[in-house]
Order: structure tokens, then sequence, then C-alpha cells
């Protein structure tokens, strides 16, 4: 089916063949050494292939006149000081630009999980993926200097680096909720209901139970409300303007997660990868698997074995 991804005003139109996606072409990279928090720049080569990974990652475009990114199915052609934004298990890719003088940061998801405030703010800017200088120029200013005292302190070697950076990546990531009213419309939903924290602390634990229990007899949107102690119908609305995405799918989401991680072991079959997951059967493994990797779990474990050393 032909199908036409509506864009930004920044950004490409481009047609995709959604059902004929060759995931064959993405690759899967973790961090290169321990840390909650990454940089490079300085790179020669203006590509960089569709790859996905557990971590998100923060562009700062460079200078010149073709910048081009991908991020899932959509593609933008950018500026200098504009920004790209990947988060944890987005395909993303550099088509073309200036990889020499832009600025890459890169910050785990584990940290941006160990805070309520952090979660809240990334699942609610899940859908926005580019920061533009000319339509945010507050904004872009105050990130762009962020971004370049992380730069200094990153390469500067001083004691407690790690814990600037990333005292600078909250300060990064709360200036994008103090413009939360400016950037709604680019999110293309209406303004989200402030929750009272005792609510989002209710939706933490159950979402921290659910990960830590995914063959727990039942999961189910009724009995996830029951335990936080609200509503179903309240729940849903909670979840759905907290994640982007309804309960059904980001329990799936969660499974797959999961999944991903026990399929990279060796000597797990499918169907035990699948029990411990937390799915009900082989079919309705194989049927989500292929619906948001576009590809089967086995042919998934083939092409990580390909690339591990």
């Amino acid at each position: 089916m032909l199908c036409r991804v509506a864009l930004p005003l920044y950004a490409l139109r481009e047609e995709t063949i959604v059902s004929g996606i060759d995931y064959s072409q993405y690759e899967k990279f973790d961090f290169n050494r321990i840390s909650a928090f990454n940089m490079s720049t300085g790179h020669k080569e203006r590509s960089y292939h569709p790859h996905w990974h557990s971590y998100g990652e923060i562009i700062l475009v460079g200078p010149g006149n073709t910048n081009i990114f991908k991020v899932n199915q959509n593609t933008y052609q950018l500026e200098e000081g504009d920004f790209v934004l990947a988060w944890p298990m987005e395909i993303h890719a550099i088509v073309d630009a200036d990889r020499e003088k832009s600025l890459v940061i890169q910050f785990s998801s584990t940290f941006m999980n160990s805070l309520l405030d952090l979660q809240r703010i990334m699942h609610f800017y899940r859908n926005l993926h580019v920061i533009s200088r000319n339509a945010h120029p507050a904004l872009s200013e105050k990130l762009r200097a962020a971004a370049y005292r992380m730069k200094d302190i990153f390469y500067s070697g001083e004691v407690n680096w790690e814990l600037r950076c990333c005292m600078l990546l909250m300060e990064f990531i709360l200036s994008l909720d103090e413009h939360r009213d400016e950037l709604v419309p680019e999110l293309r939903q209406l303004v989200q209901d402030r929750y009272a924290d005792d609510v989002m602390r209710r939706m933490i634990m159950v979402t921290d139970y659910i990960k830590n229990n995914l063959m727990a007899d039942d999961l189910s949107q009724g009995a996830m409300a029951k335990m936080a102690g609200i509503s179903k119908d309240y729940f849903s609305r909670i979840f759905k303007n907290v994640t982007g995405m309804n309960y059904s799918r980001w329990l799936n989401m969660i499974r797959l997660e999961k999944a991903i991680e026990l399929l990279a072991q060796d000597g797990m079959s499918l169907t035990e990868v699948a029990m411990l997951s937390g799915f009900q059967s082989i079919p309705s493994f194989n049927r989500v698997f292929h619906e948001e990797k576009g590809m089967a779990p086995g042919e998934y474990r083939d092409l990580f074995s390909e690339e591990r050393p």
C-alpha cells in the first residue's frame, strides 16, 4: 500500500511503501563506553546508514546548504543550528550532512528512566524529532548553549565530567518543557492535562510493575487501573496522553523490547523467548514482531548473529 506521510513544513515530503521496508539494511548499535552520556564530532563522512539503538541521540546540525536527516519514515532538510531528536529504539540515519562540525549527543535510556519528570517529558515529546532554529529561536539558543557547554566539559577530561554533562542534559530536556506551549502544535495533539505528581507516580509504579512482571497472569488495562487506584477510563486517557499510544500497543512494545533482549542470547528457543516476554502464543509473537519490526523474530536473530563479532 502506498502511503503519503504528512510532514512538518521544514521536512521533505516522501512516499514510502510501508509493507515493503527492507529492514535488513538497518543495524543495531549499543554504547561503546560504560556511561550514561556520550558525545562525538569531527566525522569526515557525510552520511551514516539507518540504524537504531537503546539509547537516545541528539544532533546539533552543522553548517552547509545540504543537511538531510531521517527519523523513522520522515526525511528532514535542515539548517545549521537546528536539532534532530532520535529517541531510544527509533530508526534514524544521516542521509547527507556535514558530520565534521555537527555535534552528536547520546544518552542512556536508563538515565532518562531514573527520574519521574524525565520519563514524563520524554514520553510527551516522543513524536518531536526536529527543533527548527527559525521556528523556535529562543529555545534553539538555549539548547545550543547547553550543547556546547556539554562539549567543553566532555572533552576537557576534568573530574566529574559525566555528572556535569548529565546535569546539562537535564537542563536541555527541561528547556523543552519550558517551551511546551510553542511545541505542542508540532506534536499534532491537543494540550495535555497536567496531572498531579501522585497520579504520575502511580502510573510509573504500574509501568515498572509491568516491565518486571511480563509473565503475570493479568496485565489487562482494567487490572492495571485497579492497581493504580483509578478508574479504567481515566487510566486509559492518562496513559494515552503520557505515552502517546494506547495501552495495548505500549504493552506489546514493552514485550518486544524484552524479546529483542532475549533474542540476543544463545541457546534460547523462539518459544521460550515468546513465553518469557509475555506473549500468549507463537502466532501472536510473530504477528506483533513483524508489525513493529518488519521481519520475523528468527530473521532478526539471524541479523544479530551476523553482526556479532
